[in-house]
C-alpha cells in the first residue's frame, strides 16, 4: 500500500496583526531618524521636572530682596547676577519656569478641550448647530488673539487664573476650525454611516469614532500653540497685564529690568533667552510630531 502525501495547509497569519506591528515598527523607526525631535523631547521633560523641582534646584527665594547686592554681575554666590531689588535672576529664572510651563499647559488644555468638543459637534450636528458654532468659531477668529486677550485683562486686571482665562478664549477657535474641519472629511466614510444605521448613538459615534481618527491633528497643533501661549503671557506680562510682579515670570521680568538695560543687561537677556530657548524646544517638538506622523498623507484608520 502506498503511502499518501500528507498535505498540510499553510495557516495565513493575521493581516492585522502584522499591519499593527510594522504600523509600529515604522513609528520607530521615524522617531529614531529625527534626532532633533529626541532632543526636544528630553528638553521638555527636563522643563517639566525643573518645573516641578523649582524650590530644590533655586539656591535661594525668588523674592528674596538683597539692597546692597542690586543689579551685581555674574558671581560664584549668583550664577545669574542680581536684579535691581538684589533678587538672585537664577532662581527668579527657574520659578519663571514653573510659572511659564502652568500657565501654558493649562491654556493649551482648557483650549484644546473646549476647540475639540464644539468643532466636532458643529461637523457632526450640521444644520444650525453647525451654523451657530461657526458663526462664533469666525467671530473669535476675527480678533487678533493678543488684542482680546489686552482688552479682556485690562477689564478683569492680571493674575494667572484671569490669564489664561483670557487666553483660552483667544485660542480655542483655532483649535475647533481644526476639530471641524477633521470632522467633517470623515462624517460620510462608509464605516461612519454604518454607526448610524447600526443604532449607535450620537455620543457613542463621537466619542469612539469620530474624535480619535480626527483628533491627530489637532494634538500637533496643541504642542505647537505651547510656544505661541508662552510668547503671549511674556508678552502681557511685559505690558503689566499678565503676572503680578511678585509672581517670578519671564516677560515681567524683561519689563521691570528694561530700565537698567544698559548698566545691567543680565535683568533682560537671562529671561529673554529662556524665552527664546523653551519657545523653541516645543516648536522643533511640534514640527517633529507633525512629521513622524505624516498626518497629511496617511488616513486614520477606525479602530
Amino acid at each position: 500500500m502506498s503511502e499518501q502525501a500528507v498535505v498540510v495547509p499553510k495557516v495565513k497569519k493575521c493581516p492585522s496583526v502584522h499591519k499593527g506591528i510594522d504600523t509600529h515598527q515604522r513609528l520607530v523607526r521615524k522617531i529614531f531618524k529625527r534626532p532633533a525631535f529626541l532632543i526636544s523631547l528630553g528638553c521638555i521633560l527636563i522643563l517639566v521636572a525643573i518645573a516641578i523641582c523649582a524650590s530644590f534646584i533655586a539656591p535661594y527665594d525668588p523674592n528674596e530682596t538683597d539692597l546692597p547686592n542690586k543689579n551685581l554681575g555674574i558671581s560664584s554666590t549668583h550664577v545669574w547676577g542680581t536684579d535691581y531689588l538684589g533678587r538672585d535672576l537664577f532662581s527668579r529664572t527657574i520659578w519663571g519656569t514653573r510659572t511659564s510651563l502652568i500657565i501654558a499647559f493649562t491654556t493649551v488644555g482648557c483650549a484644546f478641550v473646549a476647540g475639540v468638543v464644539i468643532g466636532c459637534m458643529a461637523a457632526f450636528y450640521g444644520g444650525i448647530v453647525d451654523e451657530t458654532l461657526s458663526r462664533c468659531i469666525d467671530l473669535f477668529l476675527a480678533f487678533p488673539g493678543i488684542i482680546f486677550s489686552l482688552a479682556l485683562l485690562g477689564l478683569i486686571g492680571p493674575g494667572i487664573p484671569n490669564i489664561v482665562l483670557a487666553l483660552t478664549l483667544s485660542q480655542w477657535a483655532v483649535f475647533a476650525r481644526l476639530m471641524r474641519g477633521d470632522v467633517l472629511s470623515i462624517t460620510n466614510l462608509e464605516y461612519i454611516q454604518s454607526a448610524k444605521t447600526g443604532g449607535l448613538s450620537n455620543s457613542r459615534i463621537i466619542l469612539r469614532h469620530l474624535i480619535p481618527n480626527a483628533i491627530m491633528p489637532v494634538l500637533i497643533l496643541a504642542t505647537l500653540e505651547v510656544g505661541s501661549v508662552i510668547l503671549s503671557t511674556a508678552g502681557l506680562s511685559f505690558l503689566g497685564l499678565g503676572i503680578p510682579p511678585e509672581i517670578p515670570e519671564w516677560g515681567s521680568m524683561i519689563g521691570a529690568g528694561k530700565e537698567f538695560l544698559r548698566t545691567a543687561p543680565l535683568n533682560v537677556i537671562v529671561p529673554g533667552l529662556a524665552i527664546t530657548a523653551v519657545v523653541m524646544v516645543f516648536n522643533v517638538f511640534g514640527e517633529g510630531l507633525r512629521d513622524i506622523l505624516d498626518v497629511h498623507e496617511e488616513q486614520v484608520l477606525p479602530s
